[in-house]
């Protein structure tokens, strides 16, 4: 496995220095407050006793460890913490103090070590001049890089590392000018980042084990990420009689160095490395302006438009090696068996959007409000790449070619979208609404591919495209009684896509060649959507909320040479209830359920592909649960508990790869919190973990304890 890069770029901030410095700032402000000598007015003055809400700042530490028995990256993946480590240090750090007349500074810092959690803010504002603000952010997302389990075979890869993370981060300035009646002008920049390593879901295969001429897709991949992106952004906004309007520019550099890494037929003779780097360049320019004018009580007119272009400079490989990052060698080709890659990809593309839109809000009784809209949007799209392809033809020879290829893709297309809204509040106790959304548009697509060598067109594609989409929307809210009210909603979306290829070097049918993609000529895309809730509040301290969600959707489709059928059904069921009970003064509770029945179905098994598609339910079951109890006038307890539940594995890999979930999750916490001054609290927390993955054939299973404290000083 590949050690991860180093980026190029210096940060102005390293984490350890941001975590240092918030410790040493925040500590060094409790112990002056703590030993700050009394003067002699105040010595014989007593100080009045302060509130919690009287203090304006506060310095928490904490520290913490995870004891984790079973698959240490699948528990930090969920979670979100280091497994088996100690991790700890200033959580939250926030100090402000008011300077002149309206003047206030104001620092906001987090620095948690072993976790890569660090933060920084410092803003200075004053509202009749305006503002500075800097800060700092960086934190660990983990991933766990294990691939898929065959049950056939009892088999599951272990090829490298599998606890893998990428850091996150961003700093920022801004500074902005707000003196009334002038004017209001923003300028930011931001640097973003994102370096490491996660697992990708296309994962190399496999036959070990399995009947002659048969493999499954069950190795574990990996992606390395490299990635950077700087934005400027200036805004101005300001306010003319009944005019608010506002005028902004915002750029935008991202350069992207990634590259995804898959192992095909590992511990097999034809065992080979995959490496397909994928660099892109982009620059966005983008310029927008907005308008709001109130005419009267009854109209509100407003107005925006927006103008962007994105280029895009990219570059890669796909080779095949006998290690990642391999160089490409032609005689490594006898055991690619018919692998296909590309060497010295070049090329970008072109976007230039345009989008107006209109909005009127108009209230031409109290009870009623109207709203038309409308929406335009005109796109072009062009780009191209060059690259060489390489390829193994079959036999035992495995003879490589390597051949020269330009590819050119032109798009345009103009979308026009309508919209009307309706409210009515003229009944006691109502709210009625209905809305209707409309989308017309328009476009063709041009698409090339010829031989450089030989000037062989081997893509000669012109089609011209009209989609038709339309949103309705209705719903009511209703409040019969001062302890029940009630809210419905129903809406209709559809979309109709329709392709005539007028021009097409490739085939008509699909036995005689690859359309792809041009083998769809139209698809129809309709979903049903009813939910609605229920609030009852039987008696004062007791509310119950009940939510139900139905969701219909279908996919008809028509490809080259066959009739149109139903492609997809999917159909969703959301139940959920949610209870919040105070018993008495010093207990609450708290919880909820939710239940989702899930269900895809395909024609798959109807042509022959039975077991290979088999039913994809994605049904589950979550829950949690909080309790709170006031022990003392100092001391507080809670616990809290959640559970997840699915149960819809079907182990088909005799014919395929299984997919589908079945998993159990459990959790409960512990904590005690106690306040030994105003000023002053102390929390201790445990937490137990338990998680068995059916999907992974237990292999992802863990157990894991927690334990955490915190101190929390307030001045």
């Amino acid at each position: 496995m590949k050690k991860h890069k180093k980026r190029s770029f210096k940060r102005p901030l390293p984490t350890w220095a941001a975590w240092a410095a918030t410790c040493v700032f925040g500590a060094s402000l409790s112990v002056a407050q703590e030993t700050a000598p009394a003067t002699e007015k105040e010595e014989k003055v007593a100080e009045p006793v302060k509130k919690e809400s009287d203090y304006r700042n506060w310095f928490d530490v904490s520290v913490g460890h995870n004891f984790v028995q079973g698959k240490d990256a699948a528990f930090q993946e969920r979670h979100g913490l280091p497994a088996d480590q100690t991790y700890g240090g200033v959580s939250d750090l926030h100090y402000e103090q008011d300077f002149g007349k309206k003047s206030l500074f104001e620092i906001d810092g987090r620095g948690i070590f072993d976790n890569h959690d660090y933060s920084l803010r410092l803003a200075v504002e004053n509202p009749d001049v305006g503002f500075v603000r800097a800060g700092y952010r960086e934190f660990r997302t983990y991933y766990n890089g294990a691939g898929g389990y065959l049950p056939l075979t009892d088999r599951q890869f272990t090829l490298y590392n599998e606890e893998l993370y990428v850091d996150r981060g961003e700093y920022w300035f801004e500074a902005g000018l707000t003196r009334p009646n002038v004017p209001q002008i923003t300028f930011r920049y931001n640097h973003q980042f994102r370096e490491g390593q996660k697992d990708s879901t296309i994962w190399g295969d496999t036959t070990l084990g399995l009947p002659a001429g048969q493999n499954r897709g069950i190795v574990p991949s990996f992606l390395d990420i490299d990635e950077e992106r700087d934005i400027f952004q200036l805004d101005a906004t300001h306010t003319l009689a009944d005019t608010y309007f506002g005028v902004g520019v915002r750029y935008e550099t991202d350069r992207q160095d990634n590259s995804r890494n898959i192992r095909r037929t590992p511990l097999e003779p034809t065992d080979r490395y995959v490496t397909q780097h994928e660099s892109v360049d982009t620059d966005l320019f983008n310029v927008h302006a907005f308008q709001e004018t109130r005419f009267n009580d009854v109209v509100l007119f407003t107005t925006g438009y927006s103008f962007t272009r994105l280029d895009t400079d990219l570059s890669g490989s796909r080779i095949y090696g006998a290690d990642y990052d391999a160089v490409y060698d032609p005689v490594f080709g006898h055991r690619q068996q018919r692998d296909e890659g590309f060497l010295d990809l070049s090329g970008g593309t072109r976007v230039d959007q345009h989008v107006a839109n209109i909005n009127l809000m108009l209230t031409p009784w109290d009870d009623v409000t109207i709203v038309p809209s409308f929406r335009i949007e005109n796109q072009d799209q062009g780009g191209i790449a060059d690259f060489s392809e390489t390829n193994f033809g079959a036999g035992p020879a495995f003879t490589p070619t390597v051949e020269d290829l330009t590819n050119t893709r032109d798009r345009s297309f103009t979308d026009v979208s309508e919209g009307l809204e309706f409210r009515y509040t003229g009944l006691t106790n109502w709210v009625l609404y209905t809305r209707g959304e409309w989308l017309e548009g328009d476009g063709n697509l041009a698409e090339r591919e010829i031989s450089a060598a030989t000037g062989v067109v081997n893509l000669f594609r012109d089609t011209d495209s009209s989609r038709f989409t339309q949103k309705y929307v209705v719903g009511a809210n209703w409040y019969p009684l001062h302890q029940v009210n009630l809210a419905a909603q129903y809406y209709y979306k559809s979309r109709k896509n329709d392709y005539d290829h007028t021009l097409d070097s490739t085939p008509n049918d699909l036995a005689s060649g690859n359309r792809y993609p041009a083998y769809i000529l139209d698809q129809d895309f309709e979903t049903h959507d009813l939910n609605f809730r229920v609030t009852w509040r039987p008696l004062s301290q007791l509310t119950f909320i009940t939510r139900y969600d139905f969701q219909l959707s279908t996919i008809d489709s028509r490809m080259a040479s066959l009739s149109k059928v139903q492609s997809s059904e999917a159909t969703t069921h959301i139940f959920g209830e949610s209870i919040t009970w105070l018993p008495f003064s010093r207990l609450y509770l708290q919880g909820s359920v939710n239940y989702v029945l899930d269900n895809l179905d395909t024609p798959a098994d109807d042509v022959g592909m039975t077991g290979q598609n088999p039913r994809t339910d994605n049904n589950y079951i979550t829950g949690d649960a909080t309790a709170g109890f006031v022990l003392t006038q100092k001391t507080d307890l809670q616990m809290g508990y959640f559970v997840y539940y699915a149960d819809n594995y079907d182990n088909n890999s005799a014919v395929s790869t299984p997919y589908l979930a079945s998993a159990e999750e459990h959790g409960i916490t512990f904590s005690v919190i106690h306040r030994f001054t105003p000023a002053q609290q102390l929390t201790l927390k445990y937490g137990w973990f338990t998680s068995s993955d059916v999907t992974s054939g237990q292999r992802n299973d863990y157990e894991a304890h927690m334990v955490n404290a915190s101190y929390r000083y307030r001045f």
